[in-house]
């Protein structure tokens, strides 16, 4: 039986290199993504590099509430069920010095790598539930590390820039926290939707070479901090290859709410204590991640406020 896997941000980097691997296995690879000129072009790639048609493209601002909704409405009028859910697109606009507010007025980075992927998940669950191996996938990052750091926090109260004008934005410290925050996410989601035999899972990510394109939106001088990136990162390939092995493989058949390493380990809590040895062993250790994020007033607060902030869109 055929299956169907929905790929975020799939017109470039690890999310076209993810097409290219679903639609050279089978799959009916569906790319979902904002500008459909320019994915047009990586649509017609795709097809080309694997000879297989099935690969359809449908548009998608995951910043934007009513983007998703009308994603979600076409791809159930056209497709029996989902089998597979990748949540790859994400916002991060290095060396940004200004507050940048989504179309429902949520600072841009939690708008797109939040509070988007967690209504699309909710709004596309019906159809995640006929699949008899459903999973879903959320891009997480190393940048989650920051949050060893003993005062590191989530500034809850600043989601719609009501301090813009009292604490300057940093682009960098607002990717972390929402990355953080989709992972308490994925932890909530995984024992939401357990019963429904649907899988949630989250991959830590390391840096991957950037595509010219994305480089290209940098400014200067980021841009050149990009390239020099580029010359220690591993290509897309290796992270695309670790999103097929974590959403197809009887290793990961049965596992839900963890977040994985790219080296595909099973990550735990930090058991590290204080002292400076022990931290310094801490950051190094990619098989653990911040205690932050089992904190269960933290998840709470997270859960409350992305069905808060999606409002009329879920019934939960």
């Amino acid at each position: 039986m055929e299956k169907t896997v929905i790929i975020t941000g799939a017109n470039s980097g690890i999310g076209k290199a993810a097409a290219i691997r679903f639609a050279r296995e089978g799959y009916q690879v569906i790319i979902a993504c904002r500008n459909l000129e320019k994915s047009k072009k990586a649509q017609a790639e795709i097809i080309g590099l694997t000879n297989n048609r099935r690969v359809d493209l449908l548009r998608l601002d995951v910043s934007s509430f009513e983007s998703i909704k009308d994603f979600c409405s076409e791809f159930k009028q056209g497709y029996p069920r989902l089998d597979i859910l990748i949540h790859n697109a994400g916002y991060f606009k290095h060396g940004e010095k200004n507050y940048q507010l989504s179309q429902d007025n949520i600072e841009l980075s939690f708008a797109t790598n939040v509070f988007g992927p967690f209504l699309m998940t909710q709004l596309l669950a019906d159809m995640l539930k006929k699949s008899a191996d459903a999973r879903v996938l959320n891009a997480g990052s190393t940048n989650i590390r920051h949050f060893f750091e003993p005062k590191r926090q989530i500034d809850f109260d600043n989601l719609q820039g009501e301090f813009k004008d009292r604490r300057p934005y940093n682009s960098y410290k607002m990717y972390g926290d929402s990355k953080m925050a989709l992972l308490m996410l994925t932890f909530k989601m995984a024992e939401q939707f357990k019963q429904d035999g649907i899988k949630v899972n989250m991959v830590q990510i390391p840096a991957i070479k950037l595509s010219p394109e994305t480089v290209a939106q940098f400014k200067s001088g980021w841009r050149m901090a990009a390239r020099v990136q580029n010359l220690f990162s591993a290509p897309p390939e290796t992270m695309a290859d670790t999103y097929f092995h974590i959403c197809t493989s009887e290793e990961f058949k049965d596992v839900t709410g963890k977040l994985i390493n790219d080296q595909r380990e099973i990550m735990q809590s930090s058991h590290y204590t204080g002292g400076f040895m022990q931290e310094l062993k801490q950051f190094r250790d990619q098989r653990v991640y911040p205690r932050y994020a089992d904190e269960a007033g933290n998840i709470e607060r997270v859960w409350d406020l992305a069905v808060a902030v999606t409002g009329s869109f879920v019934g939960l």
